[in-house]
């Protein structure tokens, strides 16, 4: 398992519990409540096949 290291990007969205959070590789992940964290989008140069 990678370790990631993540800083908390502030939404209005925050306030119902629902968080989102930027990695080491700027990639956008996701909170709801207390589940755990789901990446929600890549950059588009890992989805592109080469």
């Amino acid at each position: 398992m990678p370790n990631y290291y993540f800083r908390e990007v502030w939404t209005p969205l925050r306030l119902f519990g629902i968080r989102f959070y930027r990695d080491d590789q700027d990639r956008l992940w996701v909170k709801k409540g207390k589940q755990r964290r789901k990446l929600v989008r890549k950059e588009d140069n890992e989805t592109m096949e080469t």
